[in-house]
């Protein structure tokens, strides 16, 4: 290997597995336009210009409240199918290979959308990407500020539909939402031999105790963000000797803290922590997740063995058989020999 400087061209061309996408955060204005007209739903928008526009916020919590309420267009199967189809076709394009999509059945039923709407239309969506070369798997998440009884009973909800999801997540606002507020359920959730990986967003109160809670007392598979982990030697210790990795979004970062976090992804890589790069909510920050890597590669003066180290982490700590990871490796390792 090599290294040079890496170009967009190469790192599109990159065979890649995405691990840290939101569903809901790929809602592209063209879309919620057309839903909201095919719902006959005022979102106080007419053009896409003016969709557009809306999308502006300056933290999470801000980011949450244009995020939630764009929601409401999504209505029945074929809306959330067209939804994650959308995504996965822009995937393909980024060359992602694998993807594992997070998705909050609570944002839904809390509006009267039954769940078997929601798990039906994003599972079709995945059978769809088959035929196009994506293999796509589905996360679901709890909303944290919610209660933990909502969770349990959103949990209860899925387990008929348990065949169409692989892993059980943890995101929305932090604040005041620890990880130990979801005991139980993740507890449940383990036993049934679900995957499990949490949000630990960056910056945010308590977030080492956030991170301490999620790897020590839930047991964690991933962390999503993470990257406060940095401040305790102990915890960087504790995710190398048990291999978790971190799924990692430079650019909503820079949205959300004015900070893509890339000096301490960097720092992490480089002791041999599984760092991955990954797009959030793509339609928010009209970033996808070669855009991210790019950015970052740009910023930080990545080598091409850092971005190549990244692409294998993340089929590293995708949630797929060995010989399957195997066979992405050397997807990786003949793309970057034609490429030279």
């Amino acid at each position: 290997m090599s290294n040079k400087k890496v170009t967009k061209e190469f790192i599109q061309g990159l065979p890649k597995a995405e691990l840290h996408l939101h569903l809901e955060g790929t809602l592209e204005p063209e879309l919620k336009l057309r839903l909201a007209q095919k719902n006959h739903i005022n979102i106080g928008q007419q053009t896409i210009e003016e969709v557009k526009a809306a999308y502006q916020f300056d933290s999470l919590t801000s980011f949450l409240q244009v995020y939630y309420p764009a929601m409401n267009v999504l209505q029945d199967k074929e809306d959330f199918c067209a939804l994650a189809l959308d995504y996965l076709k822009k995937a393909k394009e980024h060359n992602v290979k694998y993807t594992e999509m997070f998705f909050d059945p609570q944002a839904h039923t809390s509006r009267g959308v039954p769940f078997e709407t929601v798990i039906n239309g994003y599972y079709e969506a995945t059978l769809q990407a088959r035929k196009f070369g994506v293999e796509a798997n589905l996360i679901m998440c709890f909303l944290r500020d919610m209660p933990a009884e909502s969770a349990m009973e959103t949990y209860r909800q899925a387990l008929p539909y348990r065949d169409k999801f692989i892993g059980i997540g943890l995101d929305s606002d932090e604040r005041n939402n620890p990880p130990l507020k979801f005991t139980e359920v993740f507890a449940l959730a383990k036993k049934d031999g679900f995957h499990i990986t949490m949000h630990c967003d960056i910056d945010q109160e308590n977030s080492i105790e956030h991170i301490r809670q999620a790897l020590l007392e839930i047991g964690t598979e991933r962390l999503d963000h993470g990257t406060n982990i940095v401040e305790d030697p102990s915890l960087i210790a504790y995710i190398q000797e048990h291999n978790i990795g971190l799924t990692c979004c430079p650019v909503s970062n820079s949205f959300v803290v004015d900070d893509m976090k890339g000096k301490e992804m960097l720092e992490l890589l480089h002791q041999g922590i599984q760092i991955t790069v990954n797009s959030d909510d793509p339609a928010y920050f009209q970033s996808y997740i070669s855009d991210d890597l790019y950015a970052l590669a740009q910023k930080y003066e990545l080598s091409q063995d850092d971005v190549v180290q990244i692409a294998k982490n993340s089929f590293g700590i995708a949630w797929i058989l060995e010989d399957k990871k195997k066979e992405y490796l050397k997807m990786i390792d003949k793309y970057v020999a034609s490429f030279a």
